[in-house]
């Protein structure tokens, strides 16, 4: 676990039970990744770094995310900058996305597949996850020619290889043994 993402689970934690509150999550989550993209930006962080107090710096986050922050928004970049904690903002949107995700009962699985899969072979594979891990799943598709065949599910920490390329590599390393 990285320091900011330590740095960042009270102020993540604290802004989700805020919005689950008041039921402002989704606009949460909209202004969290926002902000965490507009301070993760190379020309931002150019000018970040000539500024020297947090509290300048906050004003300027402040005014670059303006339309997009509501007030309890902005007071959660103050109190960050207060705190010396504004590098942690990226970090904070990210925690905040999988608070929200968990609260919906939704999951992200990565599908590397060696060929691109037919929407009816998606949409069998969404119902056969969503009945395993008992959520809502969201597919992320991508292609890797070097599995051969088959398929490399990942969901969170679950990791299911039935691809060629595994059963070959399992097989290479048993008969090392």
């Amino acid at each position: 676990m990285s320091e900011l993402t330590t740095i960042a689970r009270p102020y993540a934690k604290a802004a989700f039970e805020l919005a689950v509150e008041k039921g402002t999550v989704e606009a949460w989550n909209e202004m969290l990744f926002f902000a965490g993209q507009v301070i993760s930006d190379e020309q931002v962080q150019a000018l970040l770094g000539s500024i020297a107090t947090e509290s300048q710096q906050s004003e300027i986050i402040i005014k670059l995310c303006a339309e997009q922050l509501n007030e309890q928004g902005q007071n959660l970049i103050k109190l960050m900058a207060e705190n010396e904690r504004l590098a942690a903002i990226p970090a904070v949107a990210e925690l905040f996305a999988e608070l929200k995700a968990d609260y919906d009962k939704e999951i992200e699985v990565d599908v590397v597949s060696a060929t691109v899969l037919a929407d009816d072979t998606q949409a069998k594979l969404v119902a056969a996850l969503e009945k395993r891990f008992a959520r809502k799943v969201k597919l992320n598709c991508s292609i890797d020619e070097a599995i051969v065949s088959g398929l490399v599910i990942k969901a969170g920490d679950t990791v299911i290889d039935g691809s060629v390329r595994g059963k070959l590599d399992r097989l290479a390393t048993s008969l090392q043994s």
